[in-house]
């Protein structure tokens, strides 16, 4: 099966295309933006990984599901397009930056210049219908994004993967930690911040922990 999707992911995971899962999602992915309003616009539905290259990732951040209302979704968990107001999850990661590395809270929700330096924003589920939250969960979608952590953790060294909410540390839940930092906390949404995502310093960890292996921080 071709799918439009950046080159070296391609590579490493070709294998998944071949599944019998991989083909009934494409059917049931097709069918769905044949007949309904679905989110993200299909050419960006890989853009997570269309705009960081496997050998490029340093950081993984795991999201749930797209936004569903118009004009939010492309294709990078917890990122919005310009001109689109920031939600309320992604004010308090930019509060949390604040509050971390002192710097000034963006206008803009679009995290593609993040993306650009090697964080890969990926969502567990890749597509969503409008204004129906989880509603392409558990057709296959959890299995590929699975099998993209699992190439990272395996083939590469000392990435950082943040893992907020339990959702993402389920996901999380293989990757070996004396070869990665795994940092977990609760996650940024209203509901669950003053639980603990505030103050858990997760931005300067990760540019430490890079810095001390020889990568370049990330300007968050």
């Amino acid at each position: 099966m071709d799918v439009k999707i950046e080159l070296s992911w391609k590579a490493h995971l070709q294998e998944e295309f071949r599944k019998p899962y991989f083909e009934r999602l494409t059917d049931f992915v097709r069918q769905e933006y044949a007949k309904k309003i679905v989110y993200p616009p299909a050419r960006l539905i890989f853009n997570a990984f269309d705009r960081c290259p496997f050998d490029k990732v340093k950081v993984v951040i795991v999201g749930q599901d797209p936004y569903h209302e118009p004009g939010q979704a492309h294709g990078l968990c917890f990122s919005v397009t310009d001109k689109v107001a920031v939600p309320p999850s992604l004010q308090n990661i930019y509060k949390e930056i604040q509050d971390d590395l002192g710097k000034p809270v963006p206008r803009s929700g679009n995290l593609e210049r993040w993306a650009m330096q090697g964080v890969l924003l990926l969502n567990a589920t890749l597509t969503v219908q409008a204004h129906r939250a989880g509603s392409h969960q558990g057709k296959g979608w959890e299995e590929f994004t699975d099998a993209a952590i699992r190439h990272l953790a395996l083939e590469r060294e000392h990435l950082v993967f943040i893992l907020w909410g339990a959702y993402a540390q389920r996901k999380g839940a293989e990757i070996d930690a004396n070869r990665h930092l795994i940092l977990k906390s609760p996650h940024p949404s209203p509901l669950s911040a003053y639980r603990g995502f505030f103050g858990n310093k997760h931005f300067s960890r990760t540019n430490d922990y890079l810095q001390a292996h020889g990568k370049e921080p990330i300007d968050w």
